[in-house]
């Protein structure tokens, strides 16, 4: 398989737990997932159907703006629709959002597809294009030091030919990533394809991101989020929860 690590139609948000032991420094230091607000901020916009997009952000910027440019790089509907970031609904005031904040928009009617295609854009459209590298962490904290060195293994691998491994178990996505030597070393739970989510590759499906999912406490796309919580919080290492990331990744064997 040739992996594609251009297009945005193969892009996910997606939780990485890393496999490879991570000790000492990994387990201590902030906790905080996000920087201080600045003028400038970079986001990553995922669409109830799956489809990301990277973008910069000014001081002056506004919803309408961040729709609009999601509107133009991927052809995607924004009337009637919501940005969110986590239970906030975001409007004209985008200055709680830190820097490299996920960010969901929603069309708020019932009557959906979960087949709106991502284009590419074209033309004028172009200066939009996700700019950002095949594999990002999303947020910042010192425990993510190694797991960012696993990237950078995981990047080299896939661009020498090295392809993910589906998982066939459980009723989500998930991917094993390997090294150059063929190691897994990371499994990749794409948010898009939990059990219920539009890209699911098992068949569950039938909602979109941000609705109640198996648990109607836990919405469609949010698992990864809370896993990512949990390793967060699990100071000193103390409950053993596995490295875990949430990551921007682009791979042609993402189902879309």
């Amino acid at each position: 398989m040739s992996p594609n690590l251009d297009s945005p139609v193969q892009t996910e948000m997606a939780v990485a737990v890393f496999k490879s032991p991570l000790g000492g420094g990994d387990y201590r230091g902030t906790n905080r997932m996000e920087s201080k607000p600045t003028g400038r901020r970079r986001v990553f916009v995922q669409t109830e159907t799956g489809c990301v997009l990277g973008m910069e952000l000014d001081r002056s910027d506004s919803a309408h703006t961040v729709k609009r440019r999601l509107q133009l790089a991927l052809n995607f509907p924004i009337e009637e629709s919501s940005l969110t970031f986590g239970d906030m609904v975001l409007k004209n005031d985008l200055t709680a959002i830190r820097n490299d904040s996920p960010l969901l928009l929603t069309r708020n009617f019932l009557h959906r597809s979960s087949s709106t295609p991502c284009l590419s854009p074209t033309g004028r459209d172009i200066q939009q294009r996700d700019q950002s590298g095949p594999i990002e962490i999303l947020g910042h904290s010192t425990r993510f030091t190694k797991s960012k060195q696993l990237v950078k293994e995981i990047v080299k691998a896939v661009k020498n030919g090295i392809d993910p491994i589906p998982v066939h178990s459980g009723l989500g996505g998930a991917y094993y990533f390997r090294n150059v030597r063929g190691e897994s070393v990371a499994i990749v739970k794409p948010t898009d394809e939990e059990p219920f989510a539009p890209n699911n590759p098992k068949g569950f499906v039938g909602k979109a991101l941000g609705q109640p999912g198996l648990k109607r406490s836990v919405r469609v796309g949010e698992t990864g989020f809370r896993e990512v919580a949990a390793y967060l919080l699990d100071y000193d290492h103390f409950a053993n929860v596995p490295p875990t990331a949430l990551v921007k990744i682009t791979h042609s064997i993402f189902q879309r």
